[in-house]
C-alpha cells in the first residue's frame, strides 16, 4: 500500500461538506477514511464519482460502517484508521426539523460530539480535530456582524446544540490539551445541498416550473437575511485550520448578507421567470423565533488562514440553477 503523509478521519463524508472535503483531501495526497451509516436505503450521491473510480476507492478511499450512538464501532474505526486529523461534520443539519426532533437533534450533534471527542482524548495518537460548528449559535444577534468572540444566543434546538459544541470543543482544548477546532460556519451552498433545505427548495422547484412539471411553491419567510457562501471554499477553511501550529476557533463568511427574496428572485430569473406568479407563503413553513439576519465577520480567518471566498452569491445560484436543469432532464 502506498504511503500518505496525512491521514483522515471524515464523519457525514456523504453530505455535502463532506463529499467536498474528501476531494479537497484527495487532491493533496490524503488517505481519506469516512464514515457512513449501514442502512437499506444508500444515499452516496455524492461521493459516487469517488466509489466508481477504480484508481481511488480501496486505494486512498475507504468507507467505515459506523453510527454516531455506537460507542465500539467508533472505537475500533479510530483503532484501524489512527488519523492524523479528524473532521466532525455529521449529525442532523436542519434548523426548521430541529423543532420536530429536538432531542434527537440534541444527541447527535452534541452528546455525539462529547463521545467523539472521548475517543479522541483516548488515542495514542491524538488527532488534530475539527467540528463543524454554525452561525445559528449567535440566534437573534444584536451585532450588526459576528466574529468569535461574539456573544451566543441561539433561538433553535439545533443552534443551542451547535453552542454545547463549540464550548464543549474549548473544554477539551483547554483542559486535556486536545488540537480542536471550532468552525463556525455561515450558510454555504452547492449543487450538492439537500432537497429539503430552503436553497435547493427553491431552485429545483424553478427548473420543474419552467419545465411545465410543477405549478407553484410554498414557502415561509422571504425577508430573513443570510450570508451565503460556497461549499467548496468552506471546506477549504477547515483544512486550513488543522495546519496551524495551534488551534483556535474561526468563523467562515463572506461578510455580506442577501435576503432569502433576493435569492428566490435570481434563481427564477434564470429561468426567465418570474417568482411572483408561483410562489406563495405559508405560515406553516415560518419557523419560530427565527433569526432575522445573520452576518459573519470572517477577518481572524482571512488574516491568520489566509482564507478567502472564491464565489458571489450570483454565481453560487447559477451553479446551482445550471445543475437542476440536467437533473431535470
Amino acid at each position: 500500500m502506498a504511503e500518505f503523509h496525512k491521514t483522515a478521519l471524515i464523519t457525514g463524508i456523504t453530505g455535502q461538506d463532506g463529499s467536498y472535503l474528501a476531494e479537497l483531501l484527495l487532491g493533496k495526497g490524503y488517505q481519506v477514511h469516512g464514515v457512513v451509516r449501514r442502512s437499506s436505503s444508500f444515499n452516496r450521491w455524492r461521493i459516487d464519482h469517488l466509489i466508481k473510480d477504480k484508481a481511488i476507492y480501496g486505494k486512498k478511499l475507504f468507507l467505515h460502517y459506523a453510527d454516531l450512538n455506537d460507542d465500539a464501532s467508533l472505537r475500533r474505526i479510530f483503532k484501524k484508521v489512527s488519523p492524523t486529523e479528524f473532521y466532525h461534520l455529521a449529525g442532523q443539519s436542519h434548523v426548521g426539523l430541529s423543532f420536530e426532533i429536538p432531542e434527537l437533534t440534541t444527541q447527535e450533534i452534541a452528546n455525539c460530539t462529547v463521545k467523539l471527542l472521548e475517543i479522541c482524548r483516548d488515542q495514542e495518537r491524538q488527532p488534530k480535530i475539527y467540528l463543524a460548528c454554525s452561525s445559528e449559535i449567535f440566534g437573534d444577534a444584536q451585532e450588526s456582524s459576528q466574529n468569535e468572540e461574539s456573544p451566543f444566543n441561539p433561538t433553535s434546538p439545533y443552534g443551542a446544540a451547535k453552542a454545547f459544541c463549540v464550548h464543549m470543543g474549548r473544554v477539551f482544548r483547554q483542559s486535556y490539551g486536545l488540537f480542536v477546532c471550532n468552525g463556525i460556519l455561515y450558510n454555504h451552498e452547492s449543487p450538492r445541498r439537500g432537497e429539503n433545505f430552503v436553497t435547493q427548495k427553491i431552485v429545483r422547484s424553478a427548473a420543474e416550473i419552467a419545465a411545465g412539471k410543477k405549478d407553484s411553491l410554498e414557502l415561509g419567510n422571504l425577508e430573513i437575511e443570510r450570508d451565503w457562501g460556497h461549499a467548496k471554499d468552506y471546506v477549504e477553511g477547515m483544512w486550513l485550520m488543522l495546519q496551524q501550529e495551534k488551534p483556535n476557533d474561526y468563523v467562515l463568511a463572506t461578510g455580506e448578507t442577501h435576503s432569502l427574496k433576493d435569492f428566490l428572485s435570481l434563481a427564477f430569473e434564470y429561468f426567465e421567470l418570474d417568482y411572483r406568479d408561483s410562489v406563495s407563503i405559508n405560515k406553516r413553513f415560518v419557523r419560530p423565533n427565527e433569526p432575522q439576519r445573520l452576518c459573519g465577520d470572517s477577518t481572524k480567518a482571512r488574516s491568520v488562514l489566509g482564507w478567502e471566498t472564491t464565489y458571489s452569491f450570483e454565481e453560487i445560484i447559477r451553479e446551482m440553477c445550471e445543475v437542476a436543469v440536467i437533473l431535470d432532464q
